[in-house]
């Protein structure tokens, strides 16, 4: 085994060409004050720290390793004069090796700061990264000797000053929101009009050609998958594959060095703040997907490159010591029932808002967050912390609600303040346009909000991201070309990724040039678009979906940084991006469809209609009974306009046109006769899915008129406001 080289030691006691002072405990990290550095880290467990200070990335080892010997409150701190912002670092600590009580500290480890806010590089897998030694009979028992300072990525300082040019958030309020969620790389890789040097970048992220596509399609807040550094791992690189998606963080302070075109040594952080201004110049939110409920290290056979030489018993949940608990699928789990853990994620989020200046994150797994001991708890320290701090409590705050722990699945449990992903919407609306036995009971509640999940506790419509797909499963396009997934390309035998996907291949499995099935398709689409974005709630859209991007089948690409994840925008259906741009234009024109308050279902005082009315295929109202046949495959809805029941932000009432909307997913045309001439005058045309079309300029048609809805559609008709008697 190789044993470390003796290495030049300063401490306080010797003072050969380096002074070094006592410093403070706080702020955590390492801080740049314009004379120097000051470098704190939270260890509870350990015995010594040594700062290790690096000339440059290629440095074998340290050039400078200084003892740290001031403790408060379990935060090794000092501050060393003359240190500037692009100084690479990192951490050996010293502590019992005990696996099976959780010690696990190893000296010839060089560790990245939790705090960092810049990493150099990525990791540079090696036997040496391991606190054990690979291959011994003892496995994770063992001990490695071996110096990972070569394989290991350093932590960098880095300037905050930035030149935000007084660029105010947009602040968009969650009724007016419609959330692209998007891949920096996927997305721009392969845009012909973004320039290729910064393709896959923040750059070009923030280049025109991104911004002025977000702009016309109509999305207001961008979702971005993680941005967090990130570890890619060994199993897969040996794969010849790569952890594309990101959800394996370990920084939590620092963007990605991946996605930066501009430099390594803190660059990136400047071209990330970079795109965050210039999409707020042009009033789009961005919104962060975080990944706290784990880290990159693993299990107990992980590598040893952080939070686990830091201080293992601090940071995780463990079994019996030696194990960790794995609500992640992942290997381990934070343990937000520890204060510096939780200080550790609070401080990470204030630093985004306050520093990077971003909108909003969406929490995976959430529910791991929420565990107390085992059971998921709306009322653990997480949610109380965030409940009461100023500055992450006033930002979106979206949980994905479940985790793959007992009882994790916890949909419309949250506390106020947050909003969920609302995979009970998602299932719901696939099941009712792939023609499975479904209730109208669900899909109502689903449509008009899930009052079911969210009405308590001062909750709101909004408190529903609605969506049809995600990041994880088929897209929009393979939901509608194929029934089962086809992940061989990620090398698990079509083992990995979701087997029931609720999805409907029209006929045929896979491309296909069969006109009738290309027809329905492209019909189904549409129809979950309109769906998506006329139901109450907060409309989600996941990048490409707008113009029927594939991935083949695929429903876990997680590993797949190549084309199967990267939309090819020479690719896009040019039709149905156009529609899909008018439907979002026509819901943001109307109030309507972007509630803040839940329907009454009762009589608006001096109208007598109800704010919302439901309608069988003859006109009649919808009776009790008829709610929970699963056989029922169509309905009529009626959104009173004047029904909107909230204010502008002048006090004054928002009113708007009245809809009537058919909705028939049989695969039959279903005849309709119009509500009587008290719900509208008239009604004209603006929706037809079967028709492609999206126009507030369509055919009149006189109430108690019959119509002919075609099979698998939607058709939606307006009763202009100024037709109507205030």
């Amino acid at each position: 085994m190789k044993k470390i080289a003796n290495k030049k030691v300063v401490d306080q006691s010797k003072l050969d060409n380096i002074v070094v002072y006592p410093g403070e405990p706080y702020p955590l990290g390492a801080t740049w004050d314009g004379k120097g550095v000051n470098f704190a880290l939270y260890s509870e467990h350990a015995t010594g720290v040594e700062l290790c200070l690096f000339d440059s990335e290629e440095s074998v080892t340290e050039n400078v390793k200084i003892q740290i010997r001031e403790v408060s409150h379990y935060v090794w701190h000092v501050y060393v004069p003359g240190l500037k912002p692009g100084q690479l670092y990192g951490y050996r600590v010293h502590g019992p090796y005990e696996p099976t009580v959780g010690l696990r500290f190893n000296p010839n480890k060089l560790l990245i700061d939790p705090y960092a806010k810049s990493i150099s590089g990525t990791i540079q897998w090696h036997d040496s990264l391991f606190g054990y030694e690979i291959g011994h009979p003892d496995e994770d028992l063992s001990y490695s000797e071996s110096d990972s300072a070569p394989y290991v990525p350093k932590s960098v300082v880095v300037d905050h000053l930035f030149d935000w040019e007084n660029v105010k958030a947009p602040e968009i309020p969650y009724h007016d929101t419609i959330i692209y969620e998007a891949h920096v790389k996927g997305f721009t890789n392969l845009h012909p009009d973004i320039p290729e040097e910064i393709r896959g970048t923040y750059a070009g992220l923030a280049h025109h050609a991104s911004i002025s596509y977000l702009k016309k399609l109509g999305v207001n807040a961008i979702e971005l998958m993680p941005v967090h550094h990130f570890i890619s791992d060994r199993h897969l690189k040996e794969r010849g594959l790569t952890n594309y998606w990101g959800y394996n963080s370990i920084g939590f302070f620092a963007p990605d060095v991946r996605y930066s075109s501009s430099g390594t040594h803190g660059q990136q952080v400047i071209e990330f703040k970079n795109m965050v201004k210039e999409m707020h110049k042009a009033g789009i939110e961005v919104i962060l997907d975080v990944v706290y409920n784990h880290t990159g290290e693993g299990n107990q056979m992980g590598p040893t490159i952080s939070f686990r030489g830091i201080d293992n018993m601090a940071y995780y949940r463990l079994v019996d010591g030696r194990y960790y608990m794995d609500y992640t699928g992942t290997g381990n789990t934070l343990n937000a029932r520890l204060p510096n853990v939780l200080r550790l994620i609070m401080d990470s989020l204030r630093y985004w808002i306050t520093e990077m200046h971003v909108d909003g994150f969406r929490f995976d797994l959430a529910s791991t967050l929420a565990r107390e001991l085992h059971e998921v708890d709306r009322l653990s320290a997480f949610f109380d912390i965030i409940h009461q701090d100023p500055i992450i409590s006033q930002v979106k705050l979206i949980a994905e609600p479940w985790d793959i722990g007992h009882d994790g699945y916890q949909v419309g449990k949250f506390p106020i303040g947050w909003a969920e992903w609302n995979g009970r919407y998602r299932d719901c609306m696939r099941d009712y346009w792939r023609g499975a036995d479904s209730m109208l009971a669900e899909f109502a509640e689903r449509f008009t909000g899930s009052s079911d999940l969210y009405k308590g506790e001062d909750r709101h419509p909004t408190a529903s991201i609605n969506f049809i797909t995600a990041h994880d499963g088929f897209t929009l396009n393979d939901l509608v070309s194929y029934n089962d997934k086809r992940n061989d390309e990620n090398g698990e035998d079509n083992n990995d990724g979701e087997s029931h996907n609720r999805s409907w291949n029209c006929g045929e499995e896979g491309p296909t040039d069969n006109p009738e099935v290309i027809e329905l398709r492209d019909k189904q689409k549409r129809n979950f678009l309109t769906t998506l974005f006329l139901s109450q709630g907060v409309p989600m859209l996941v990048a490409g979906d707008e113009w029927g991007r594939s991935q083949g089948g695929n429903n876990n690409a997680y590993c797949q940084d190549n084309e199967i994840s990267w939309l090819n925008w020479d690719k896009a259906d040019q039709k149905m991006l156009a529609f899909t741009q008018k439907l979002i234009k026509f819901c943001k024109a109307h109030a309507t469809f972007r509630r803040r308050h839940w329907f009454r279902g009762m009589p608006i005082k001096g109208i007598g209609l109800e704010d919302i009315a439901w309608f069988l295929p003859d006109g009649e109202e919808m009776p009790d009974e008829n709610w929970n046949h699963d056989f029922a495959k169509s309905l009529g809805v009626f959104l009173n306009g004047k029904g909107i029941r909230h204010m502008n932000p002048k006090g004054e009432p928002i009113y708007d046109d009245s809809f009537y909307m058919i909705f028939n997913a049989h695969y039959e045309p279903v005849e309709y006769k119009l509500p009587p001439e008290k719900y509208g005058t008239e009604w004209r045309k603006v929706i037809d899915t079967s028709e492609c079309c999206v126009s507030e300029d369509g055919q009149i048609i006189a109430p108690d008129s019959t119509i002919t809805v075609d099979s698998r559609s939607i058709v939606v008709f307006k009763h202009a406001l100024e037709e109507q008697k205030l």
